[in-house]
């Protein structure tokens, strides 16, 4: 398993795991995004603890639909 994860972290970094990485990027960096403005918004107006859990719920729920269409290479 460890293994797959450094081969896979490999062809990532090498530009060679996904066909269009730009599109990848840009999709990791919307959720991302979602997750922060989410965080911050929730962050005004409830506890840190609370704006933590709320940022990485919406940020890691949305990823699997922003990544649906990705095409490995």
């Amino acid at each position: 398993m460890f293994g797959m994860a450094i081969t896979t972290a490999k062809l990532f970094f090498a530009g060679k795991l996904f066909k269009d990485n730009r599109k990848v990027v840009s999709q990791f960096a919307v959720g991302a995004g979602l997750g922060v403005v989410c965080g911050v918004a929730v962050g005004l107006v409830a506890p840190l603890w609370v704006a933590t859990i709320t940022a990485g719920v919406v940020a890691g729920a949305v990823q699997p639909a922003l990544l649906k269409h990705v095409k490995y290479a």
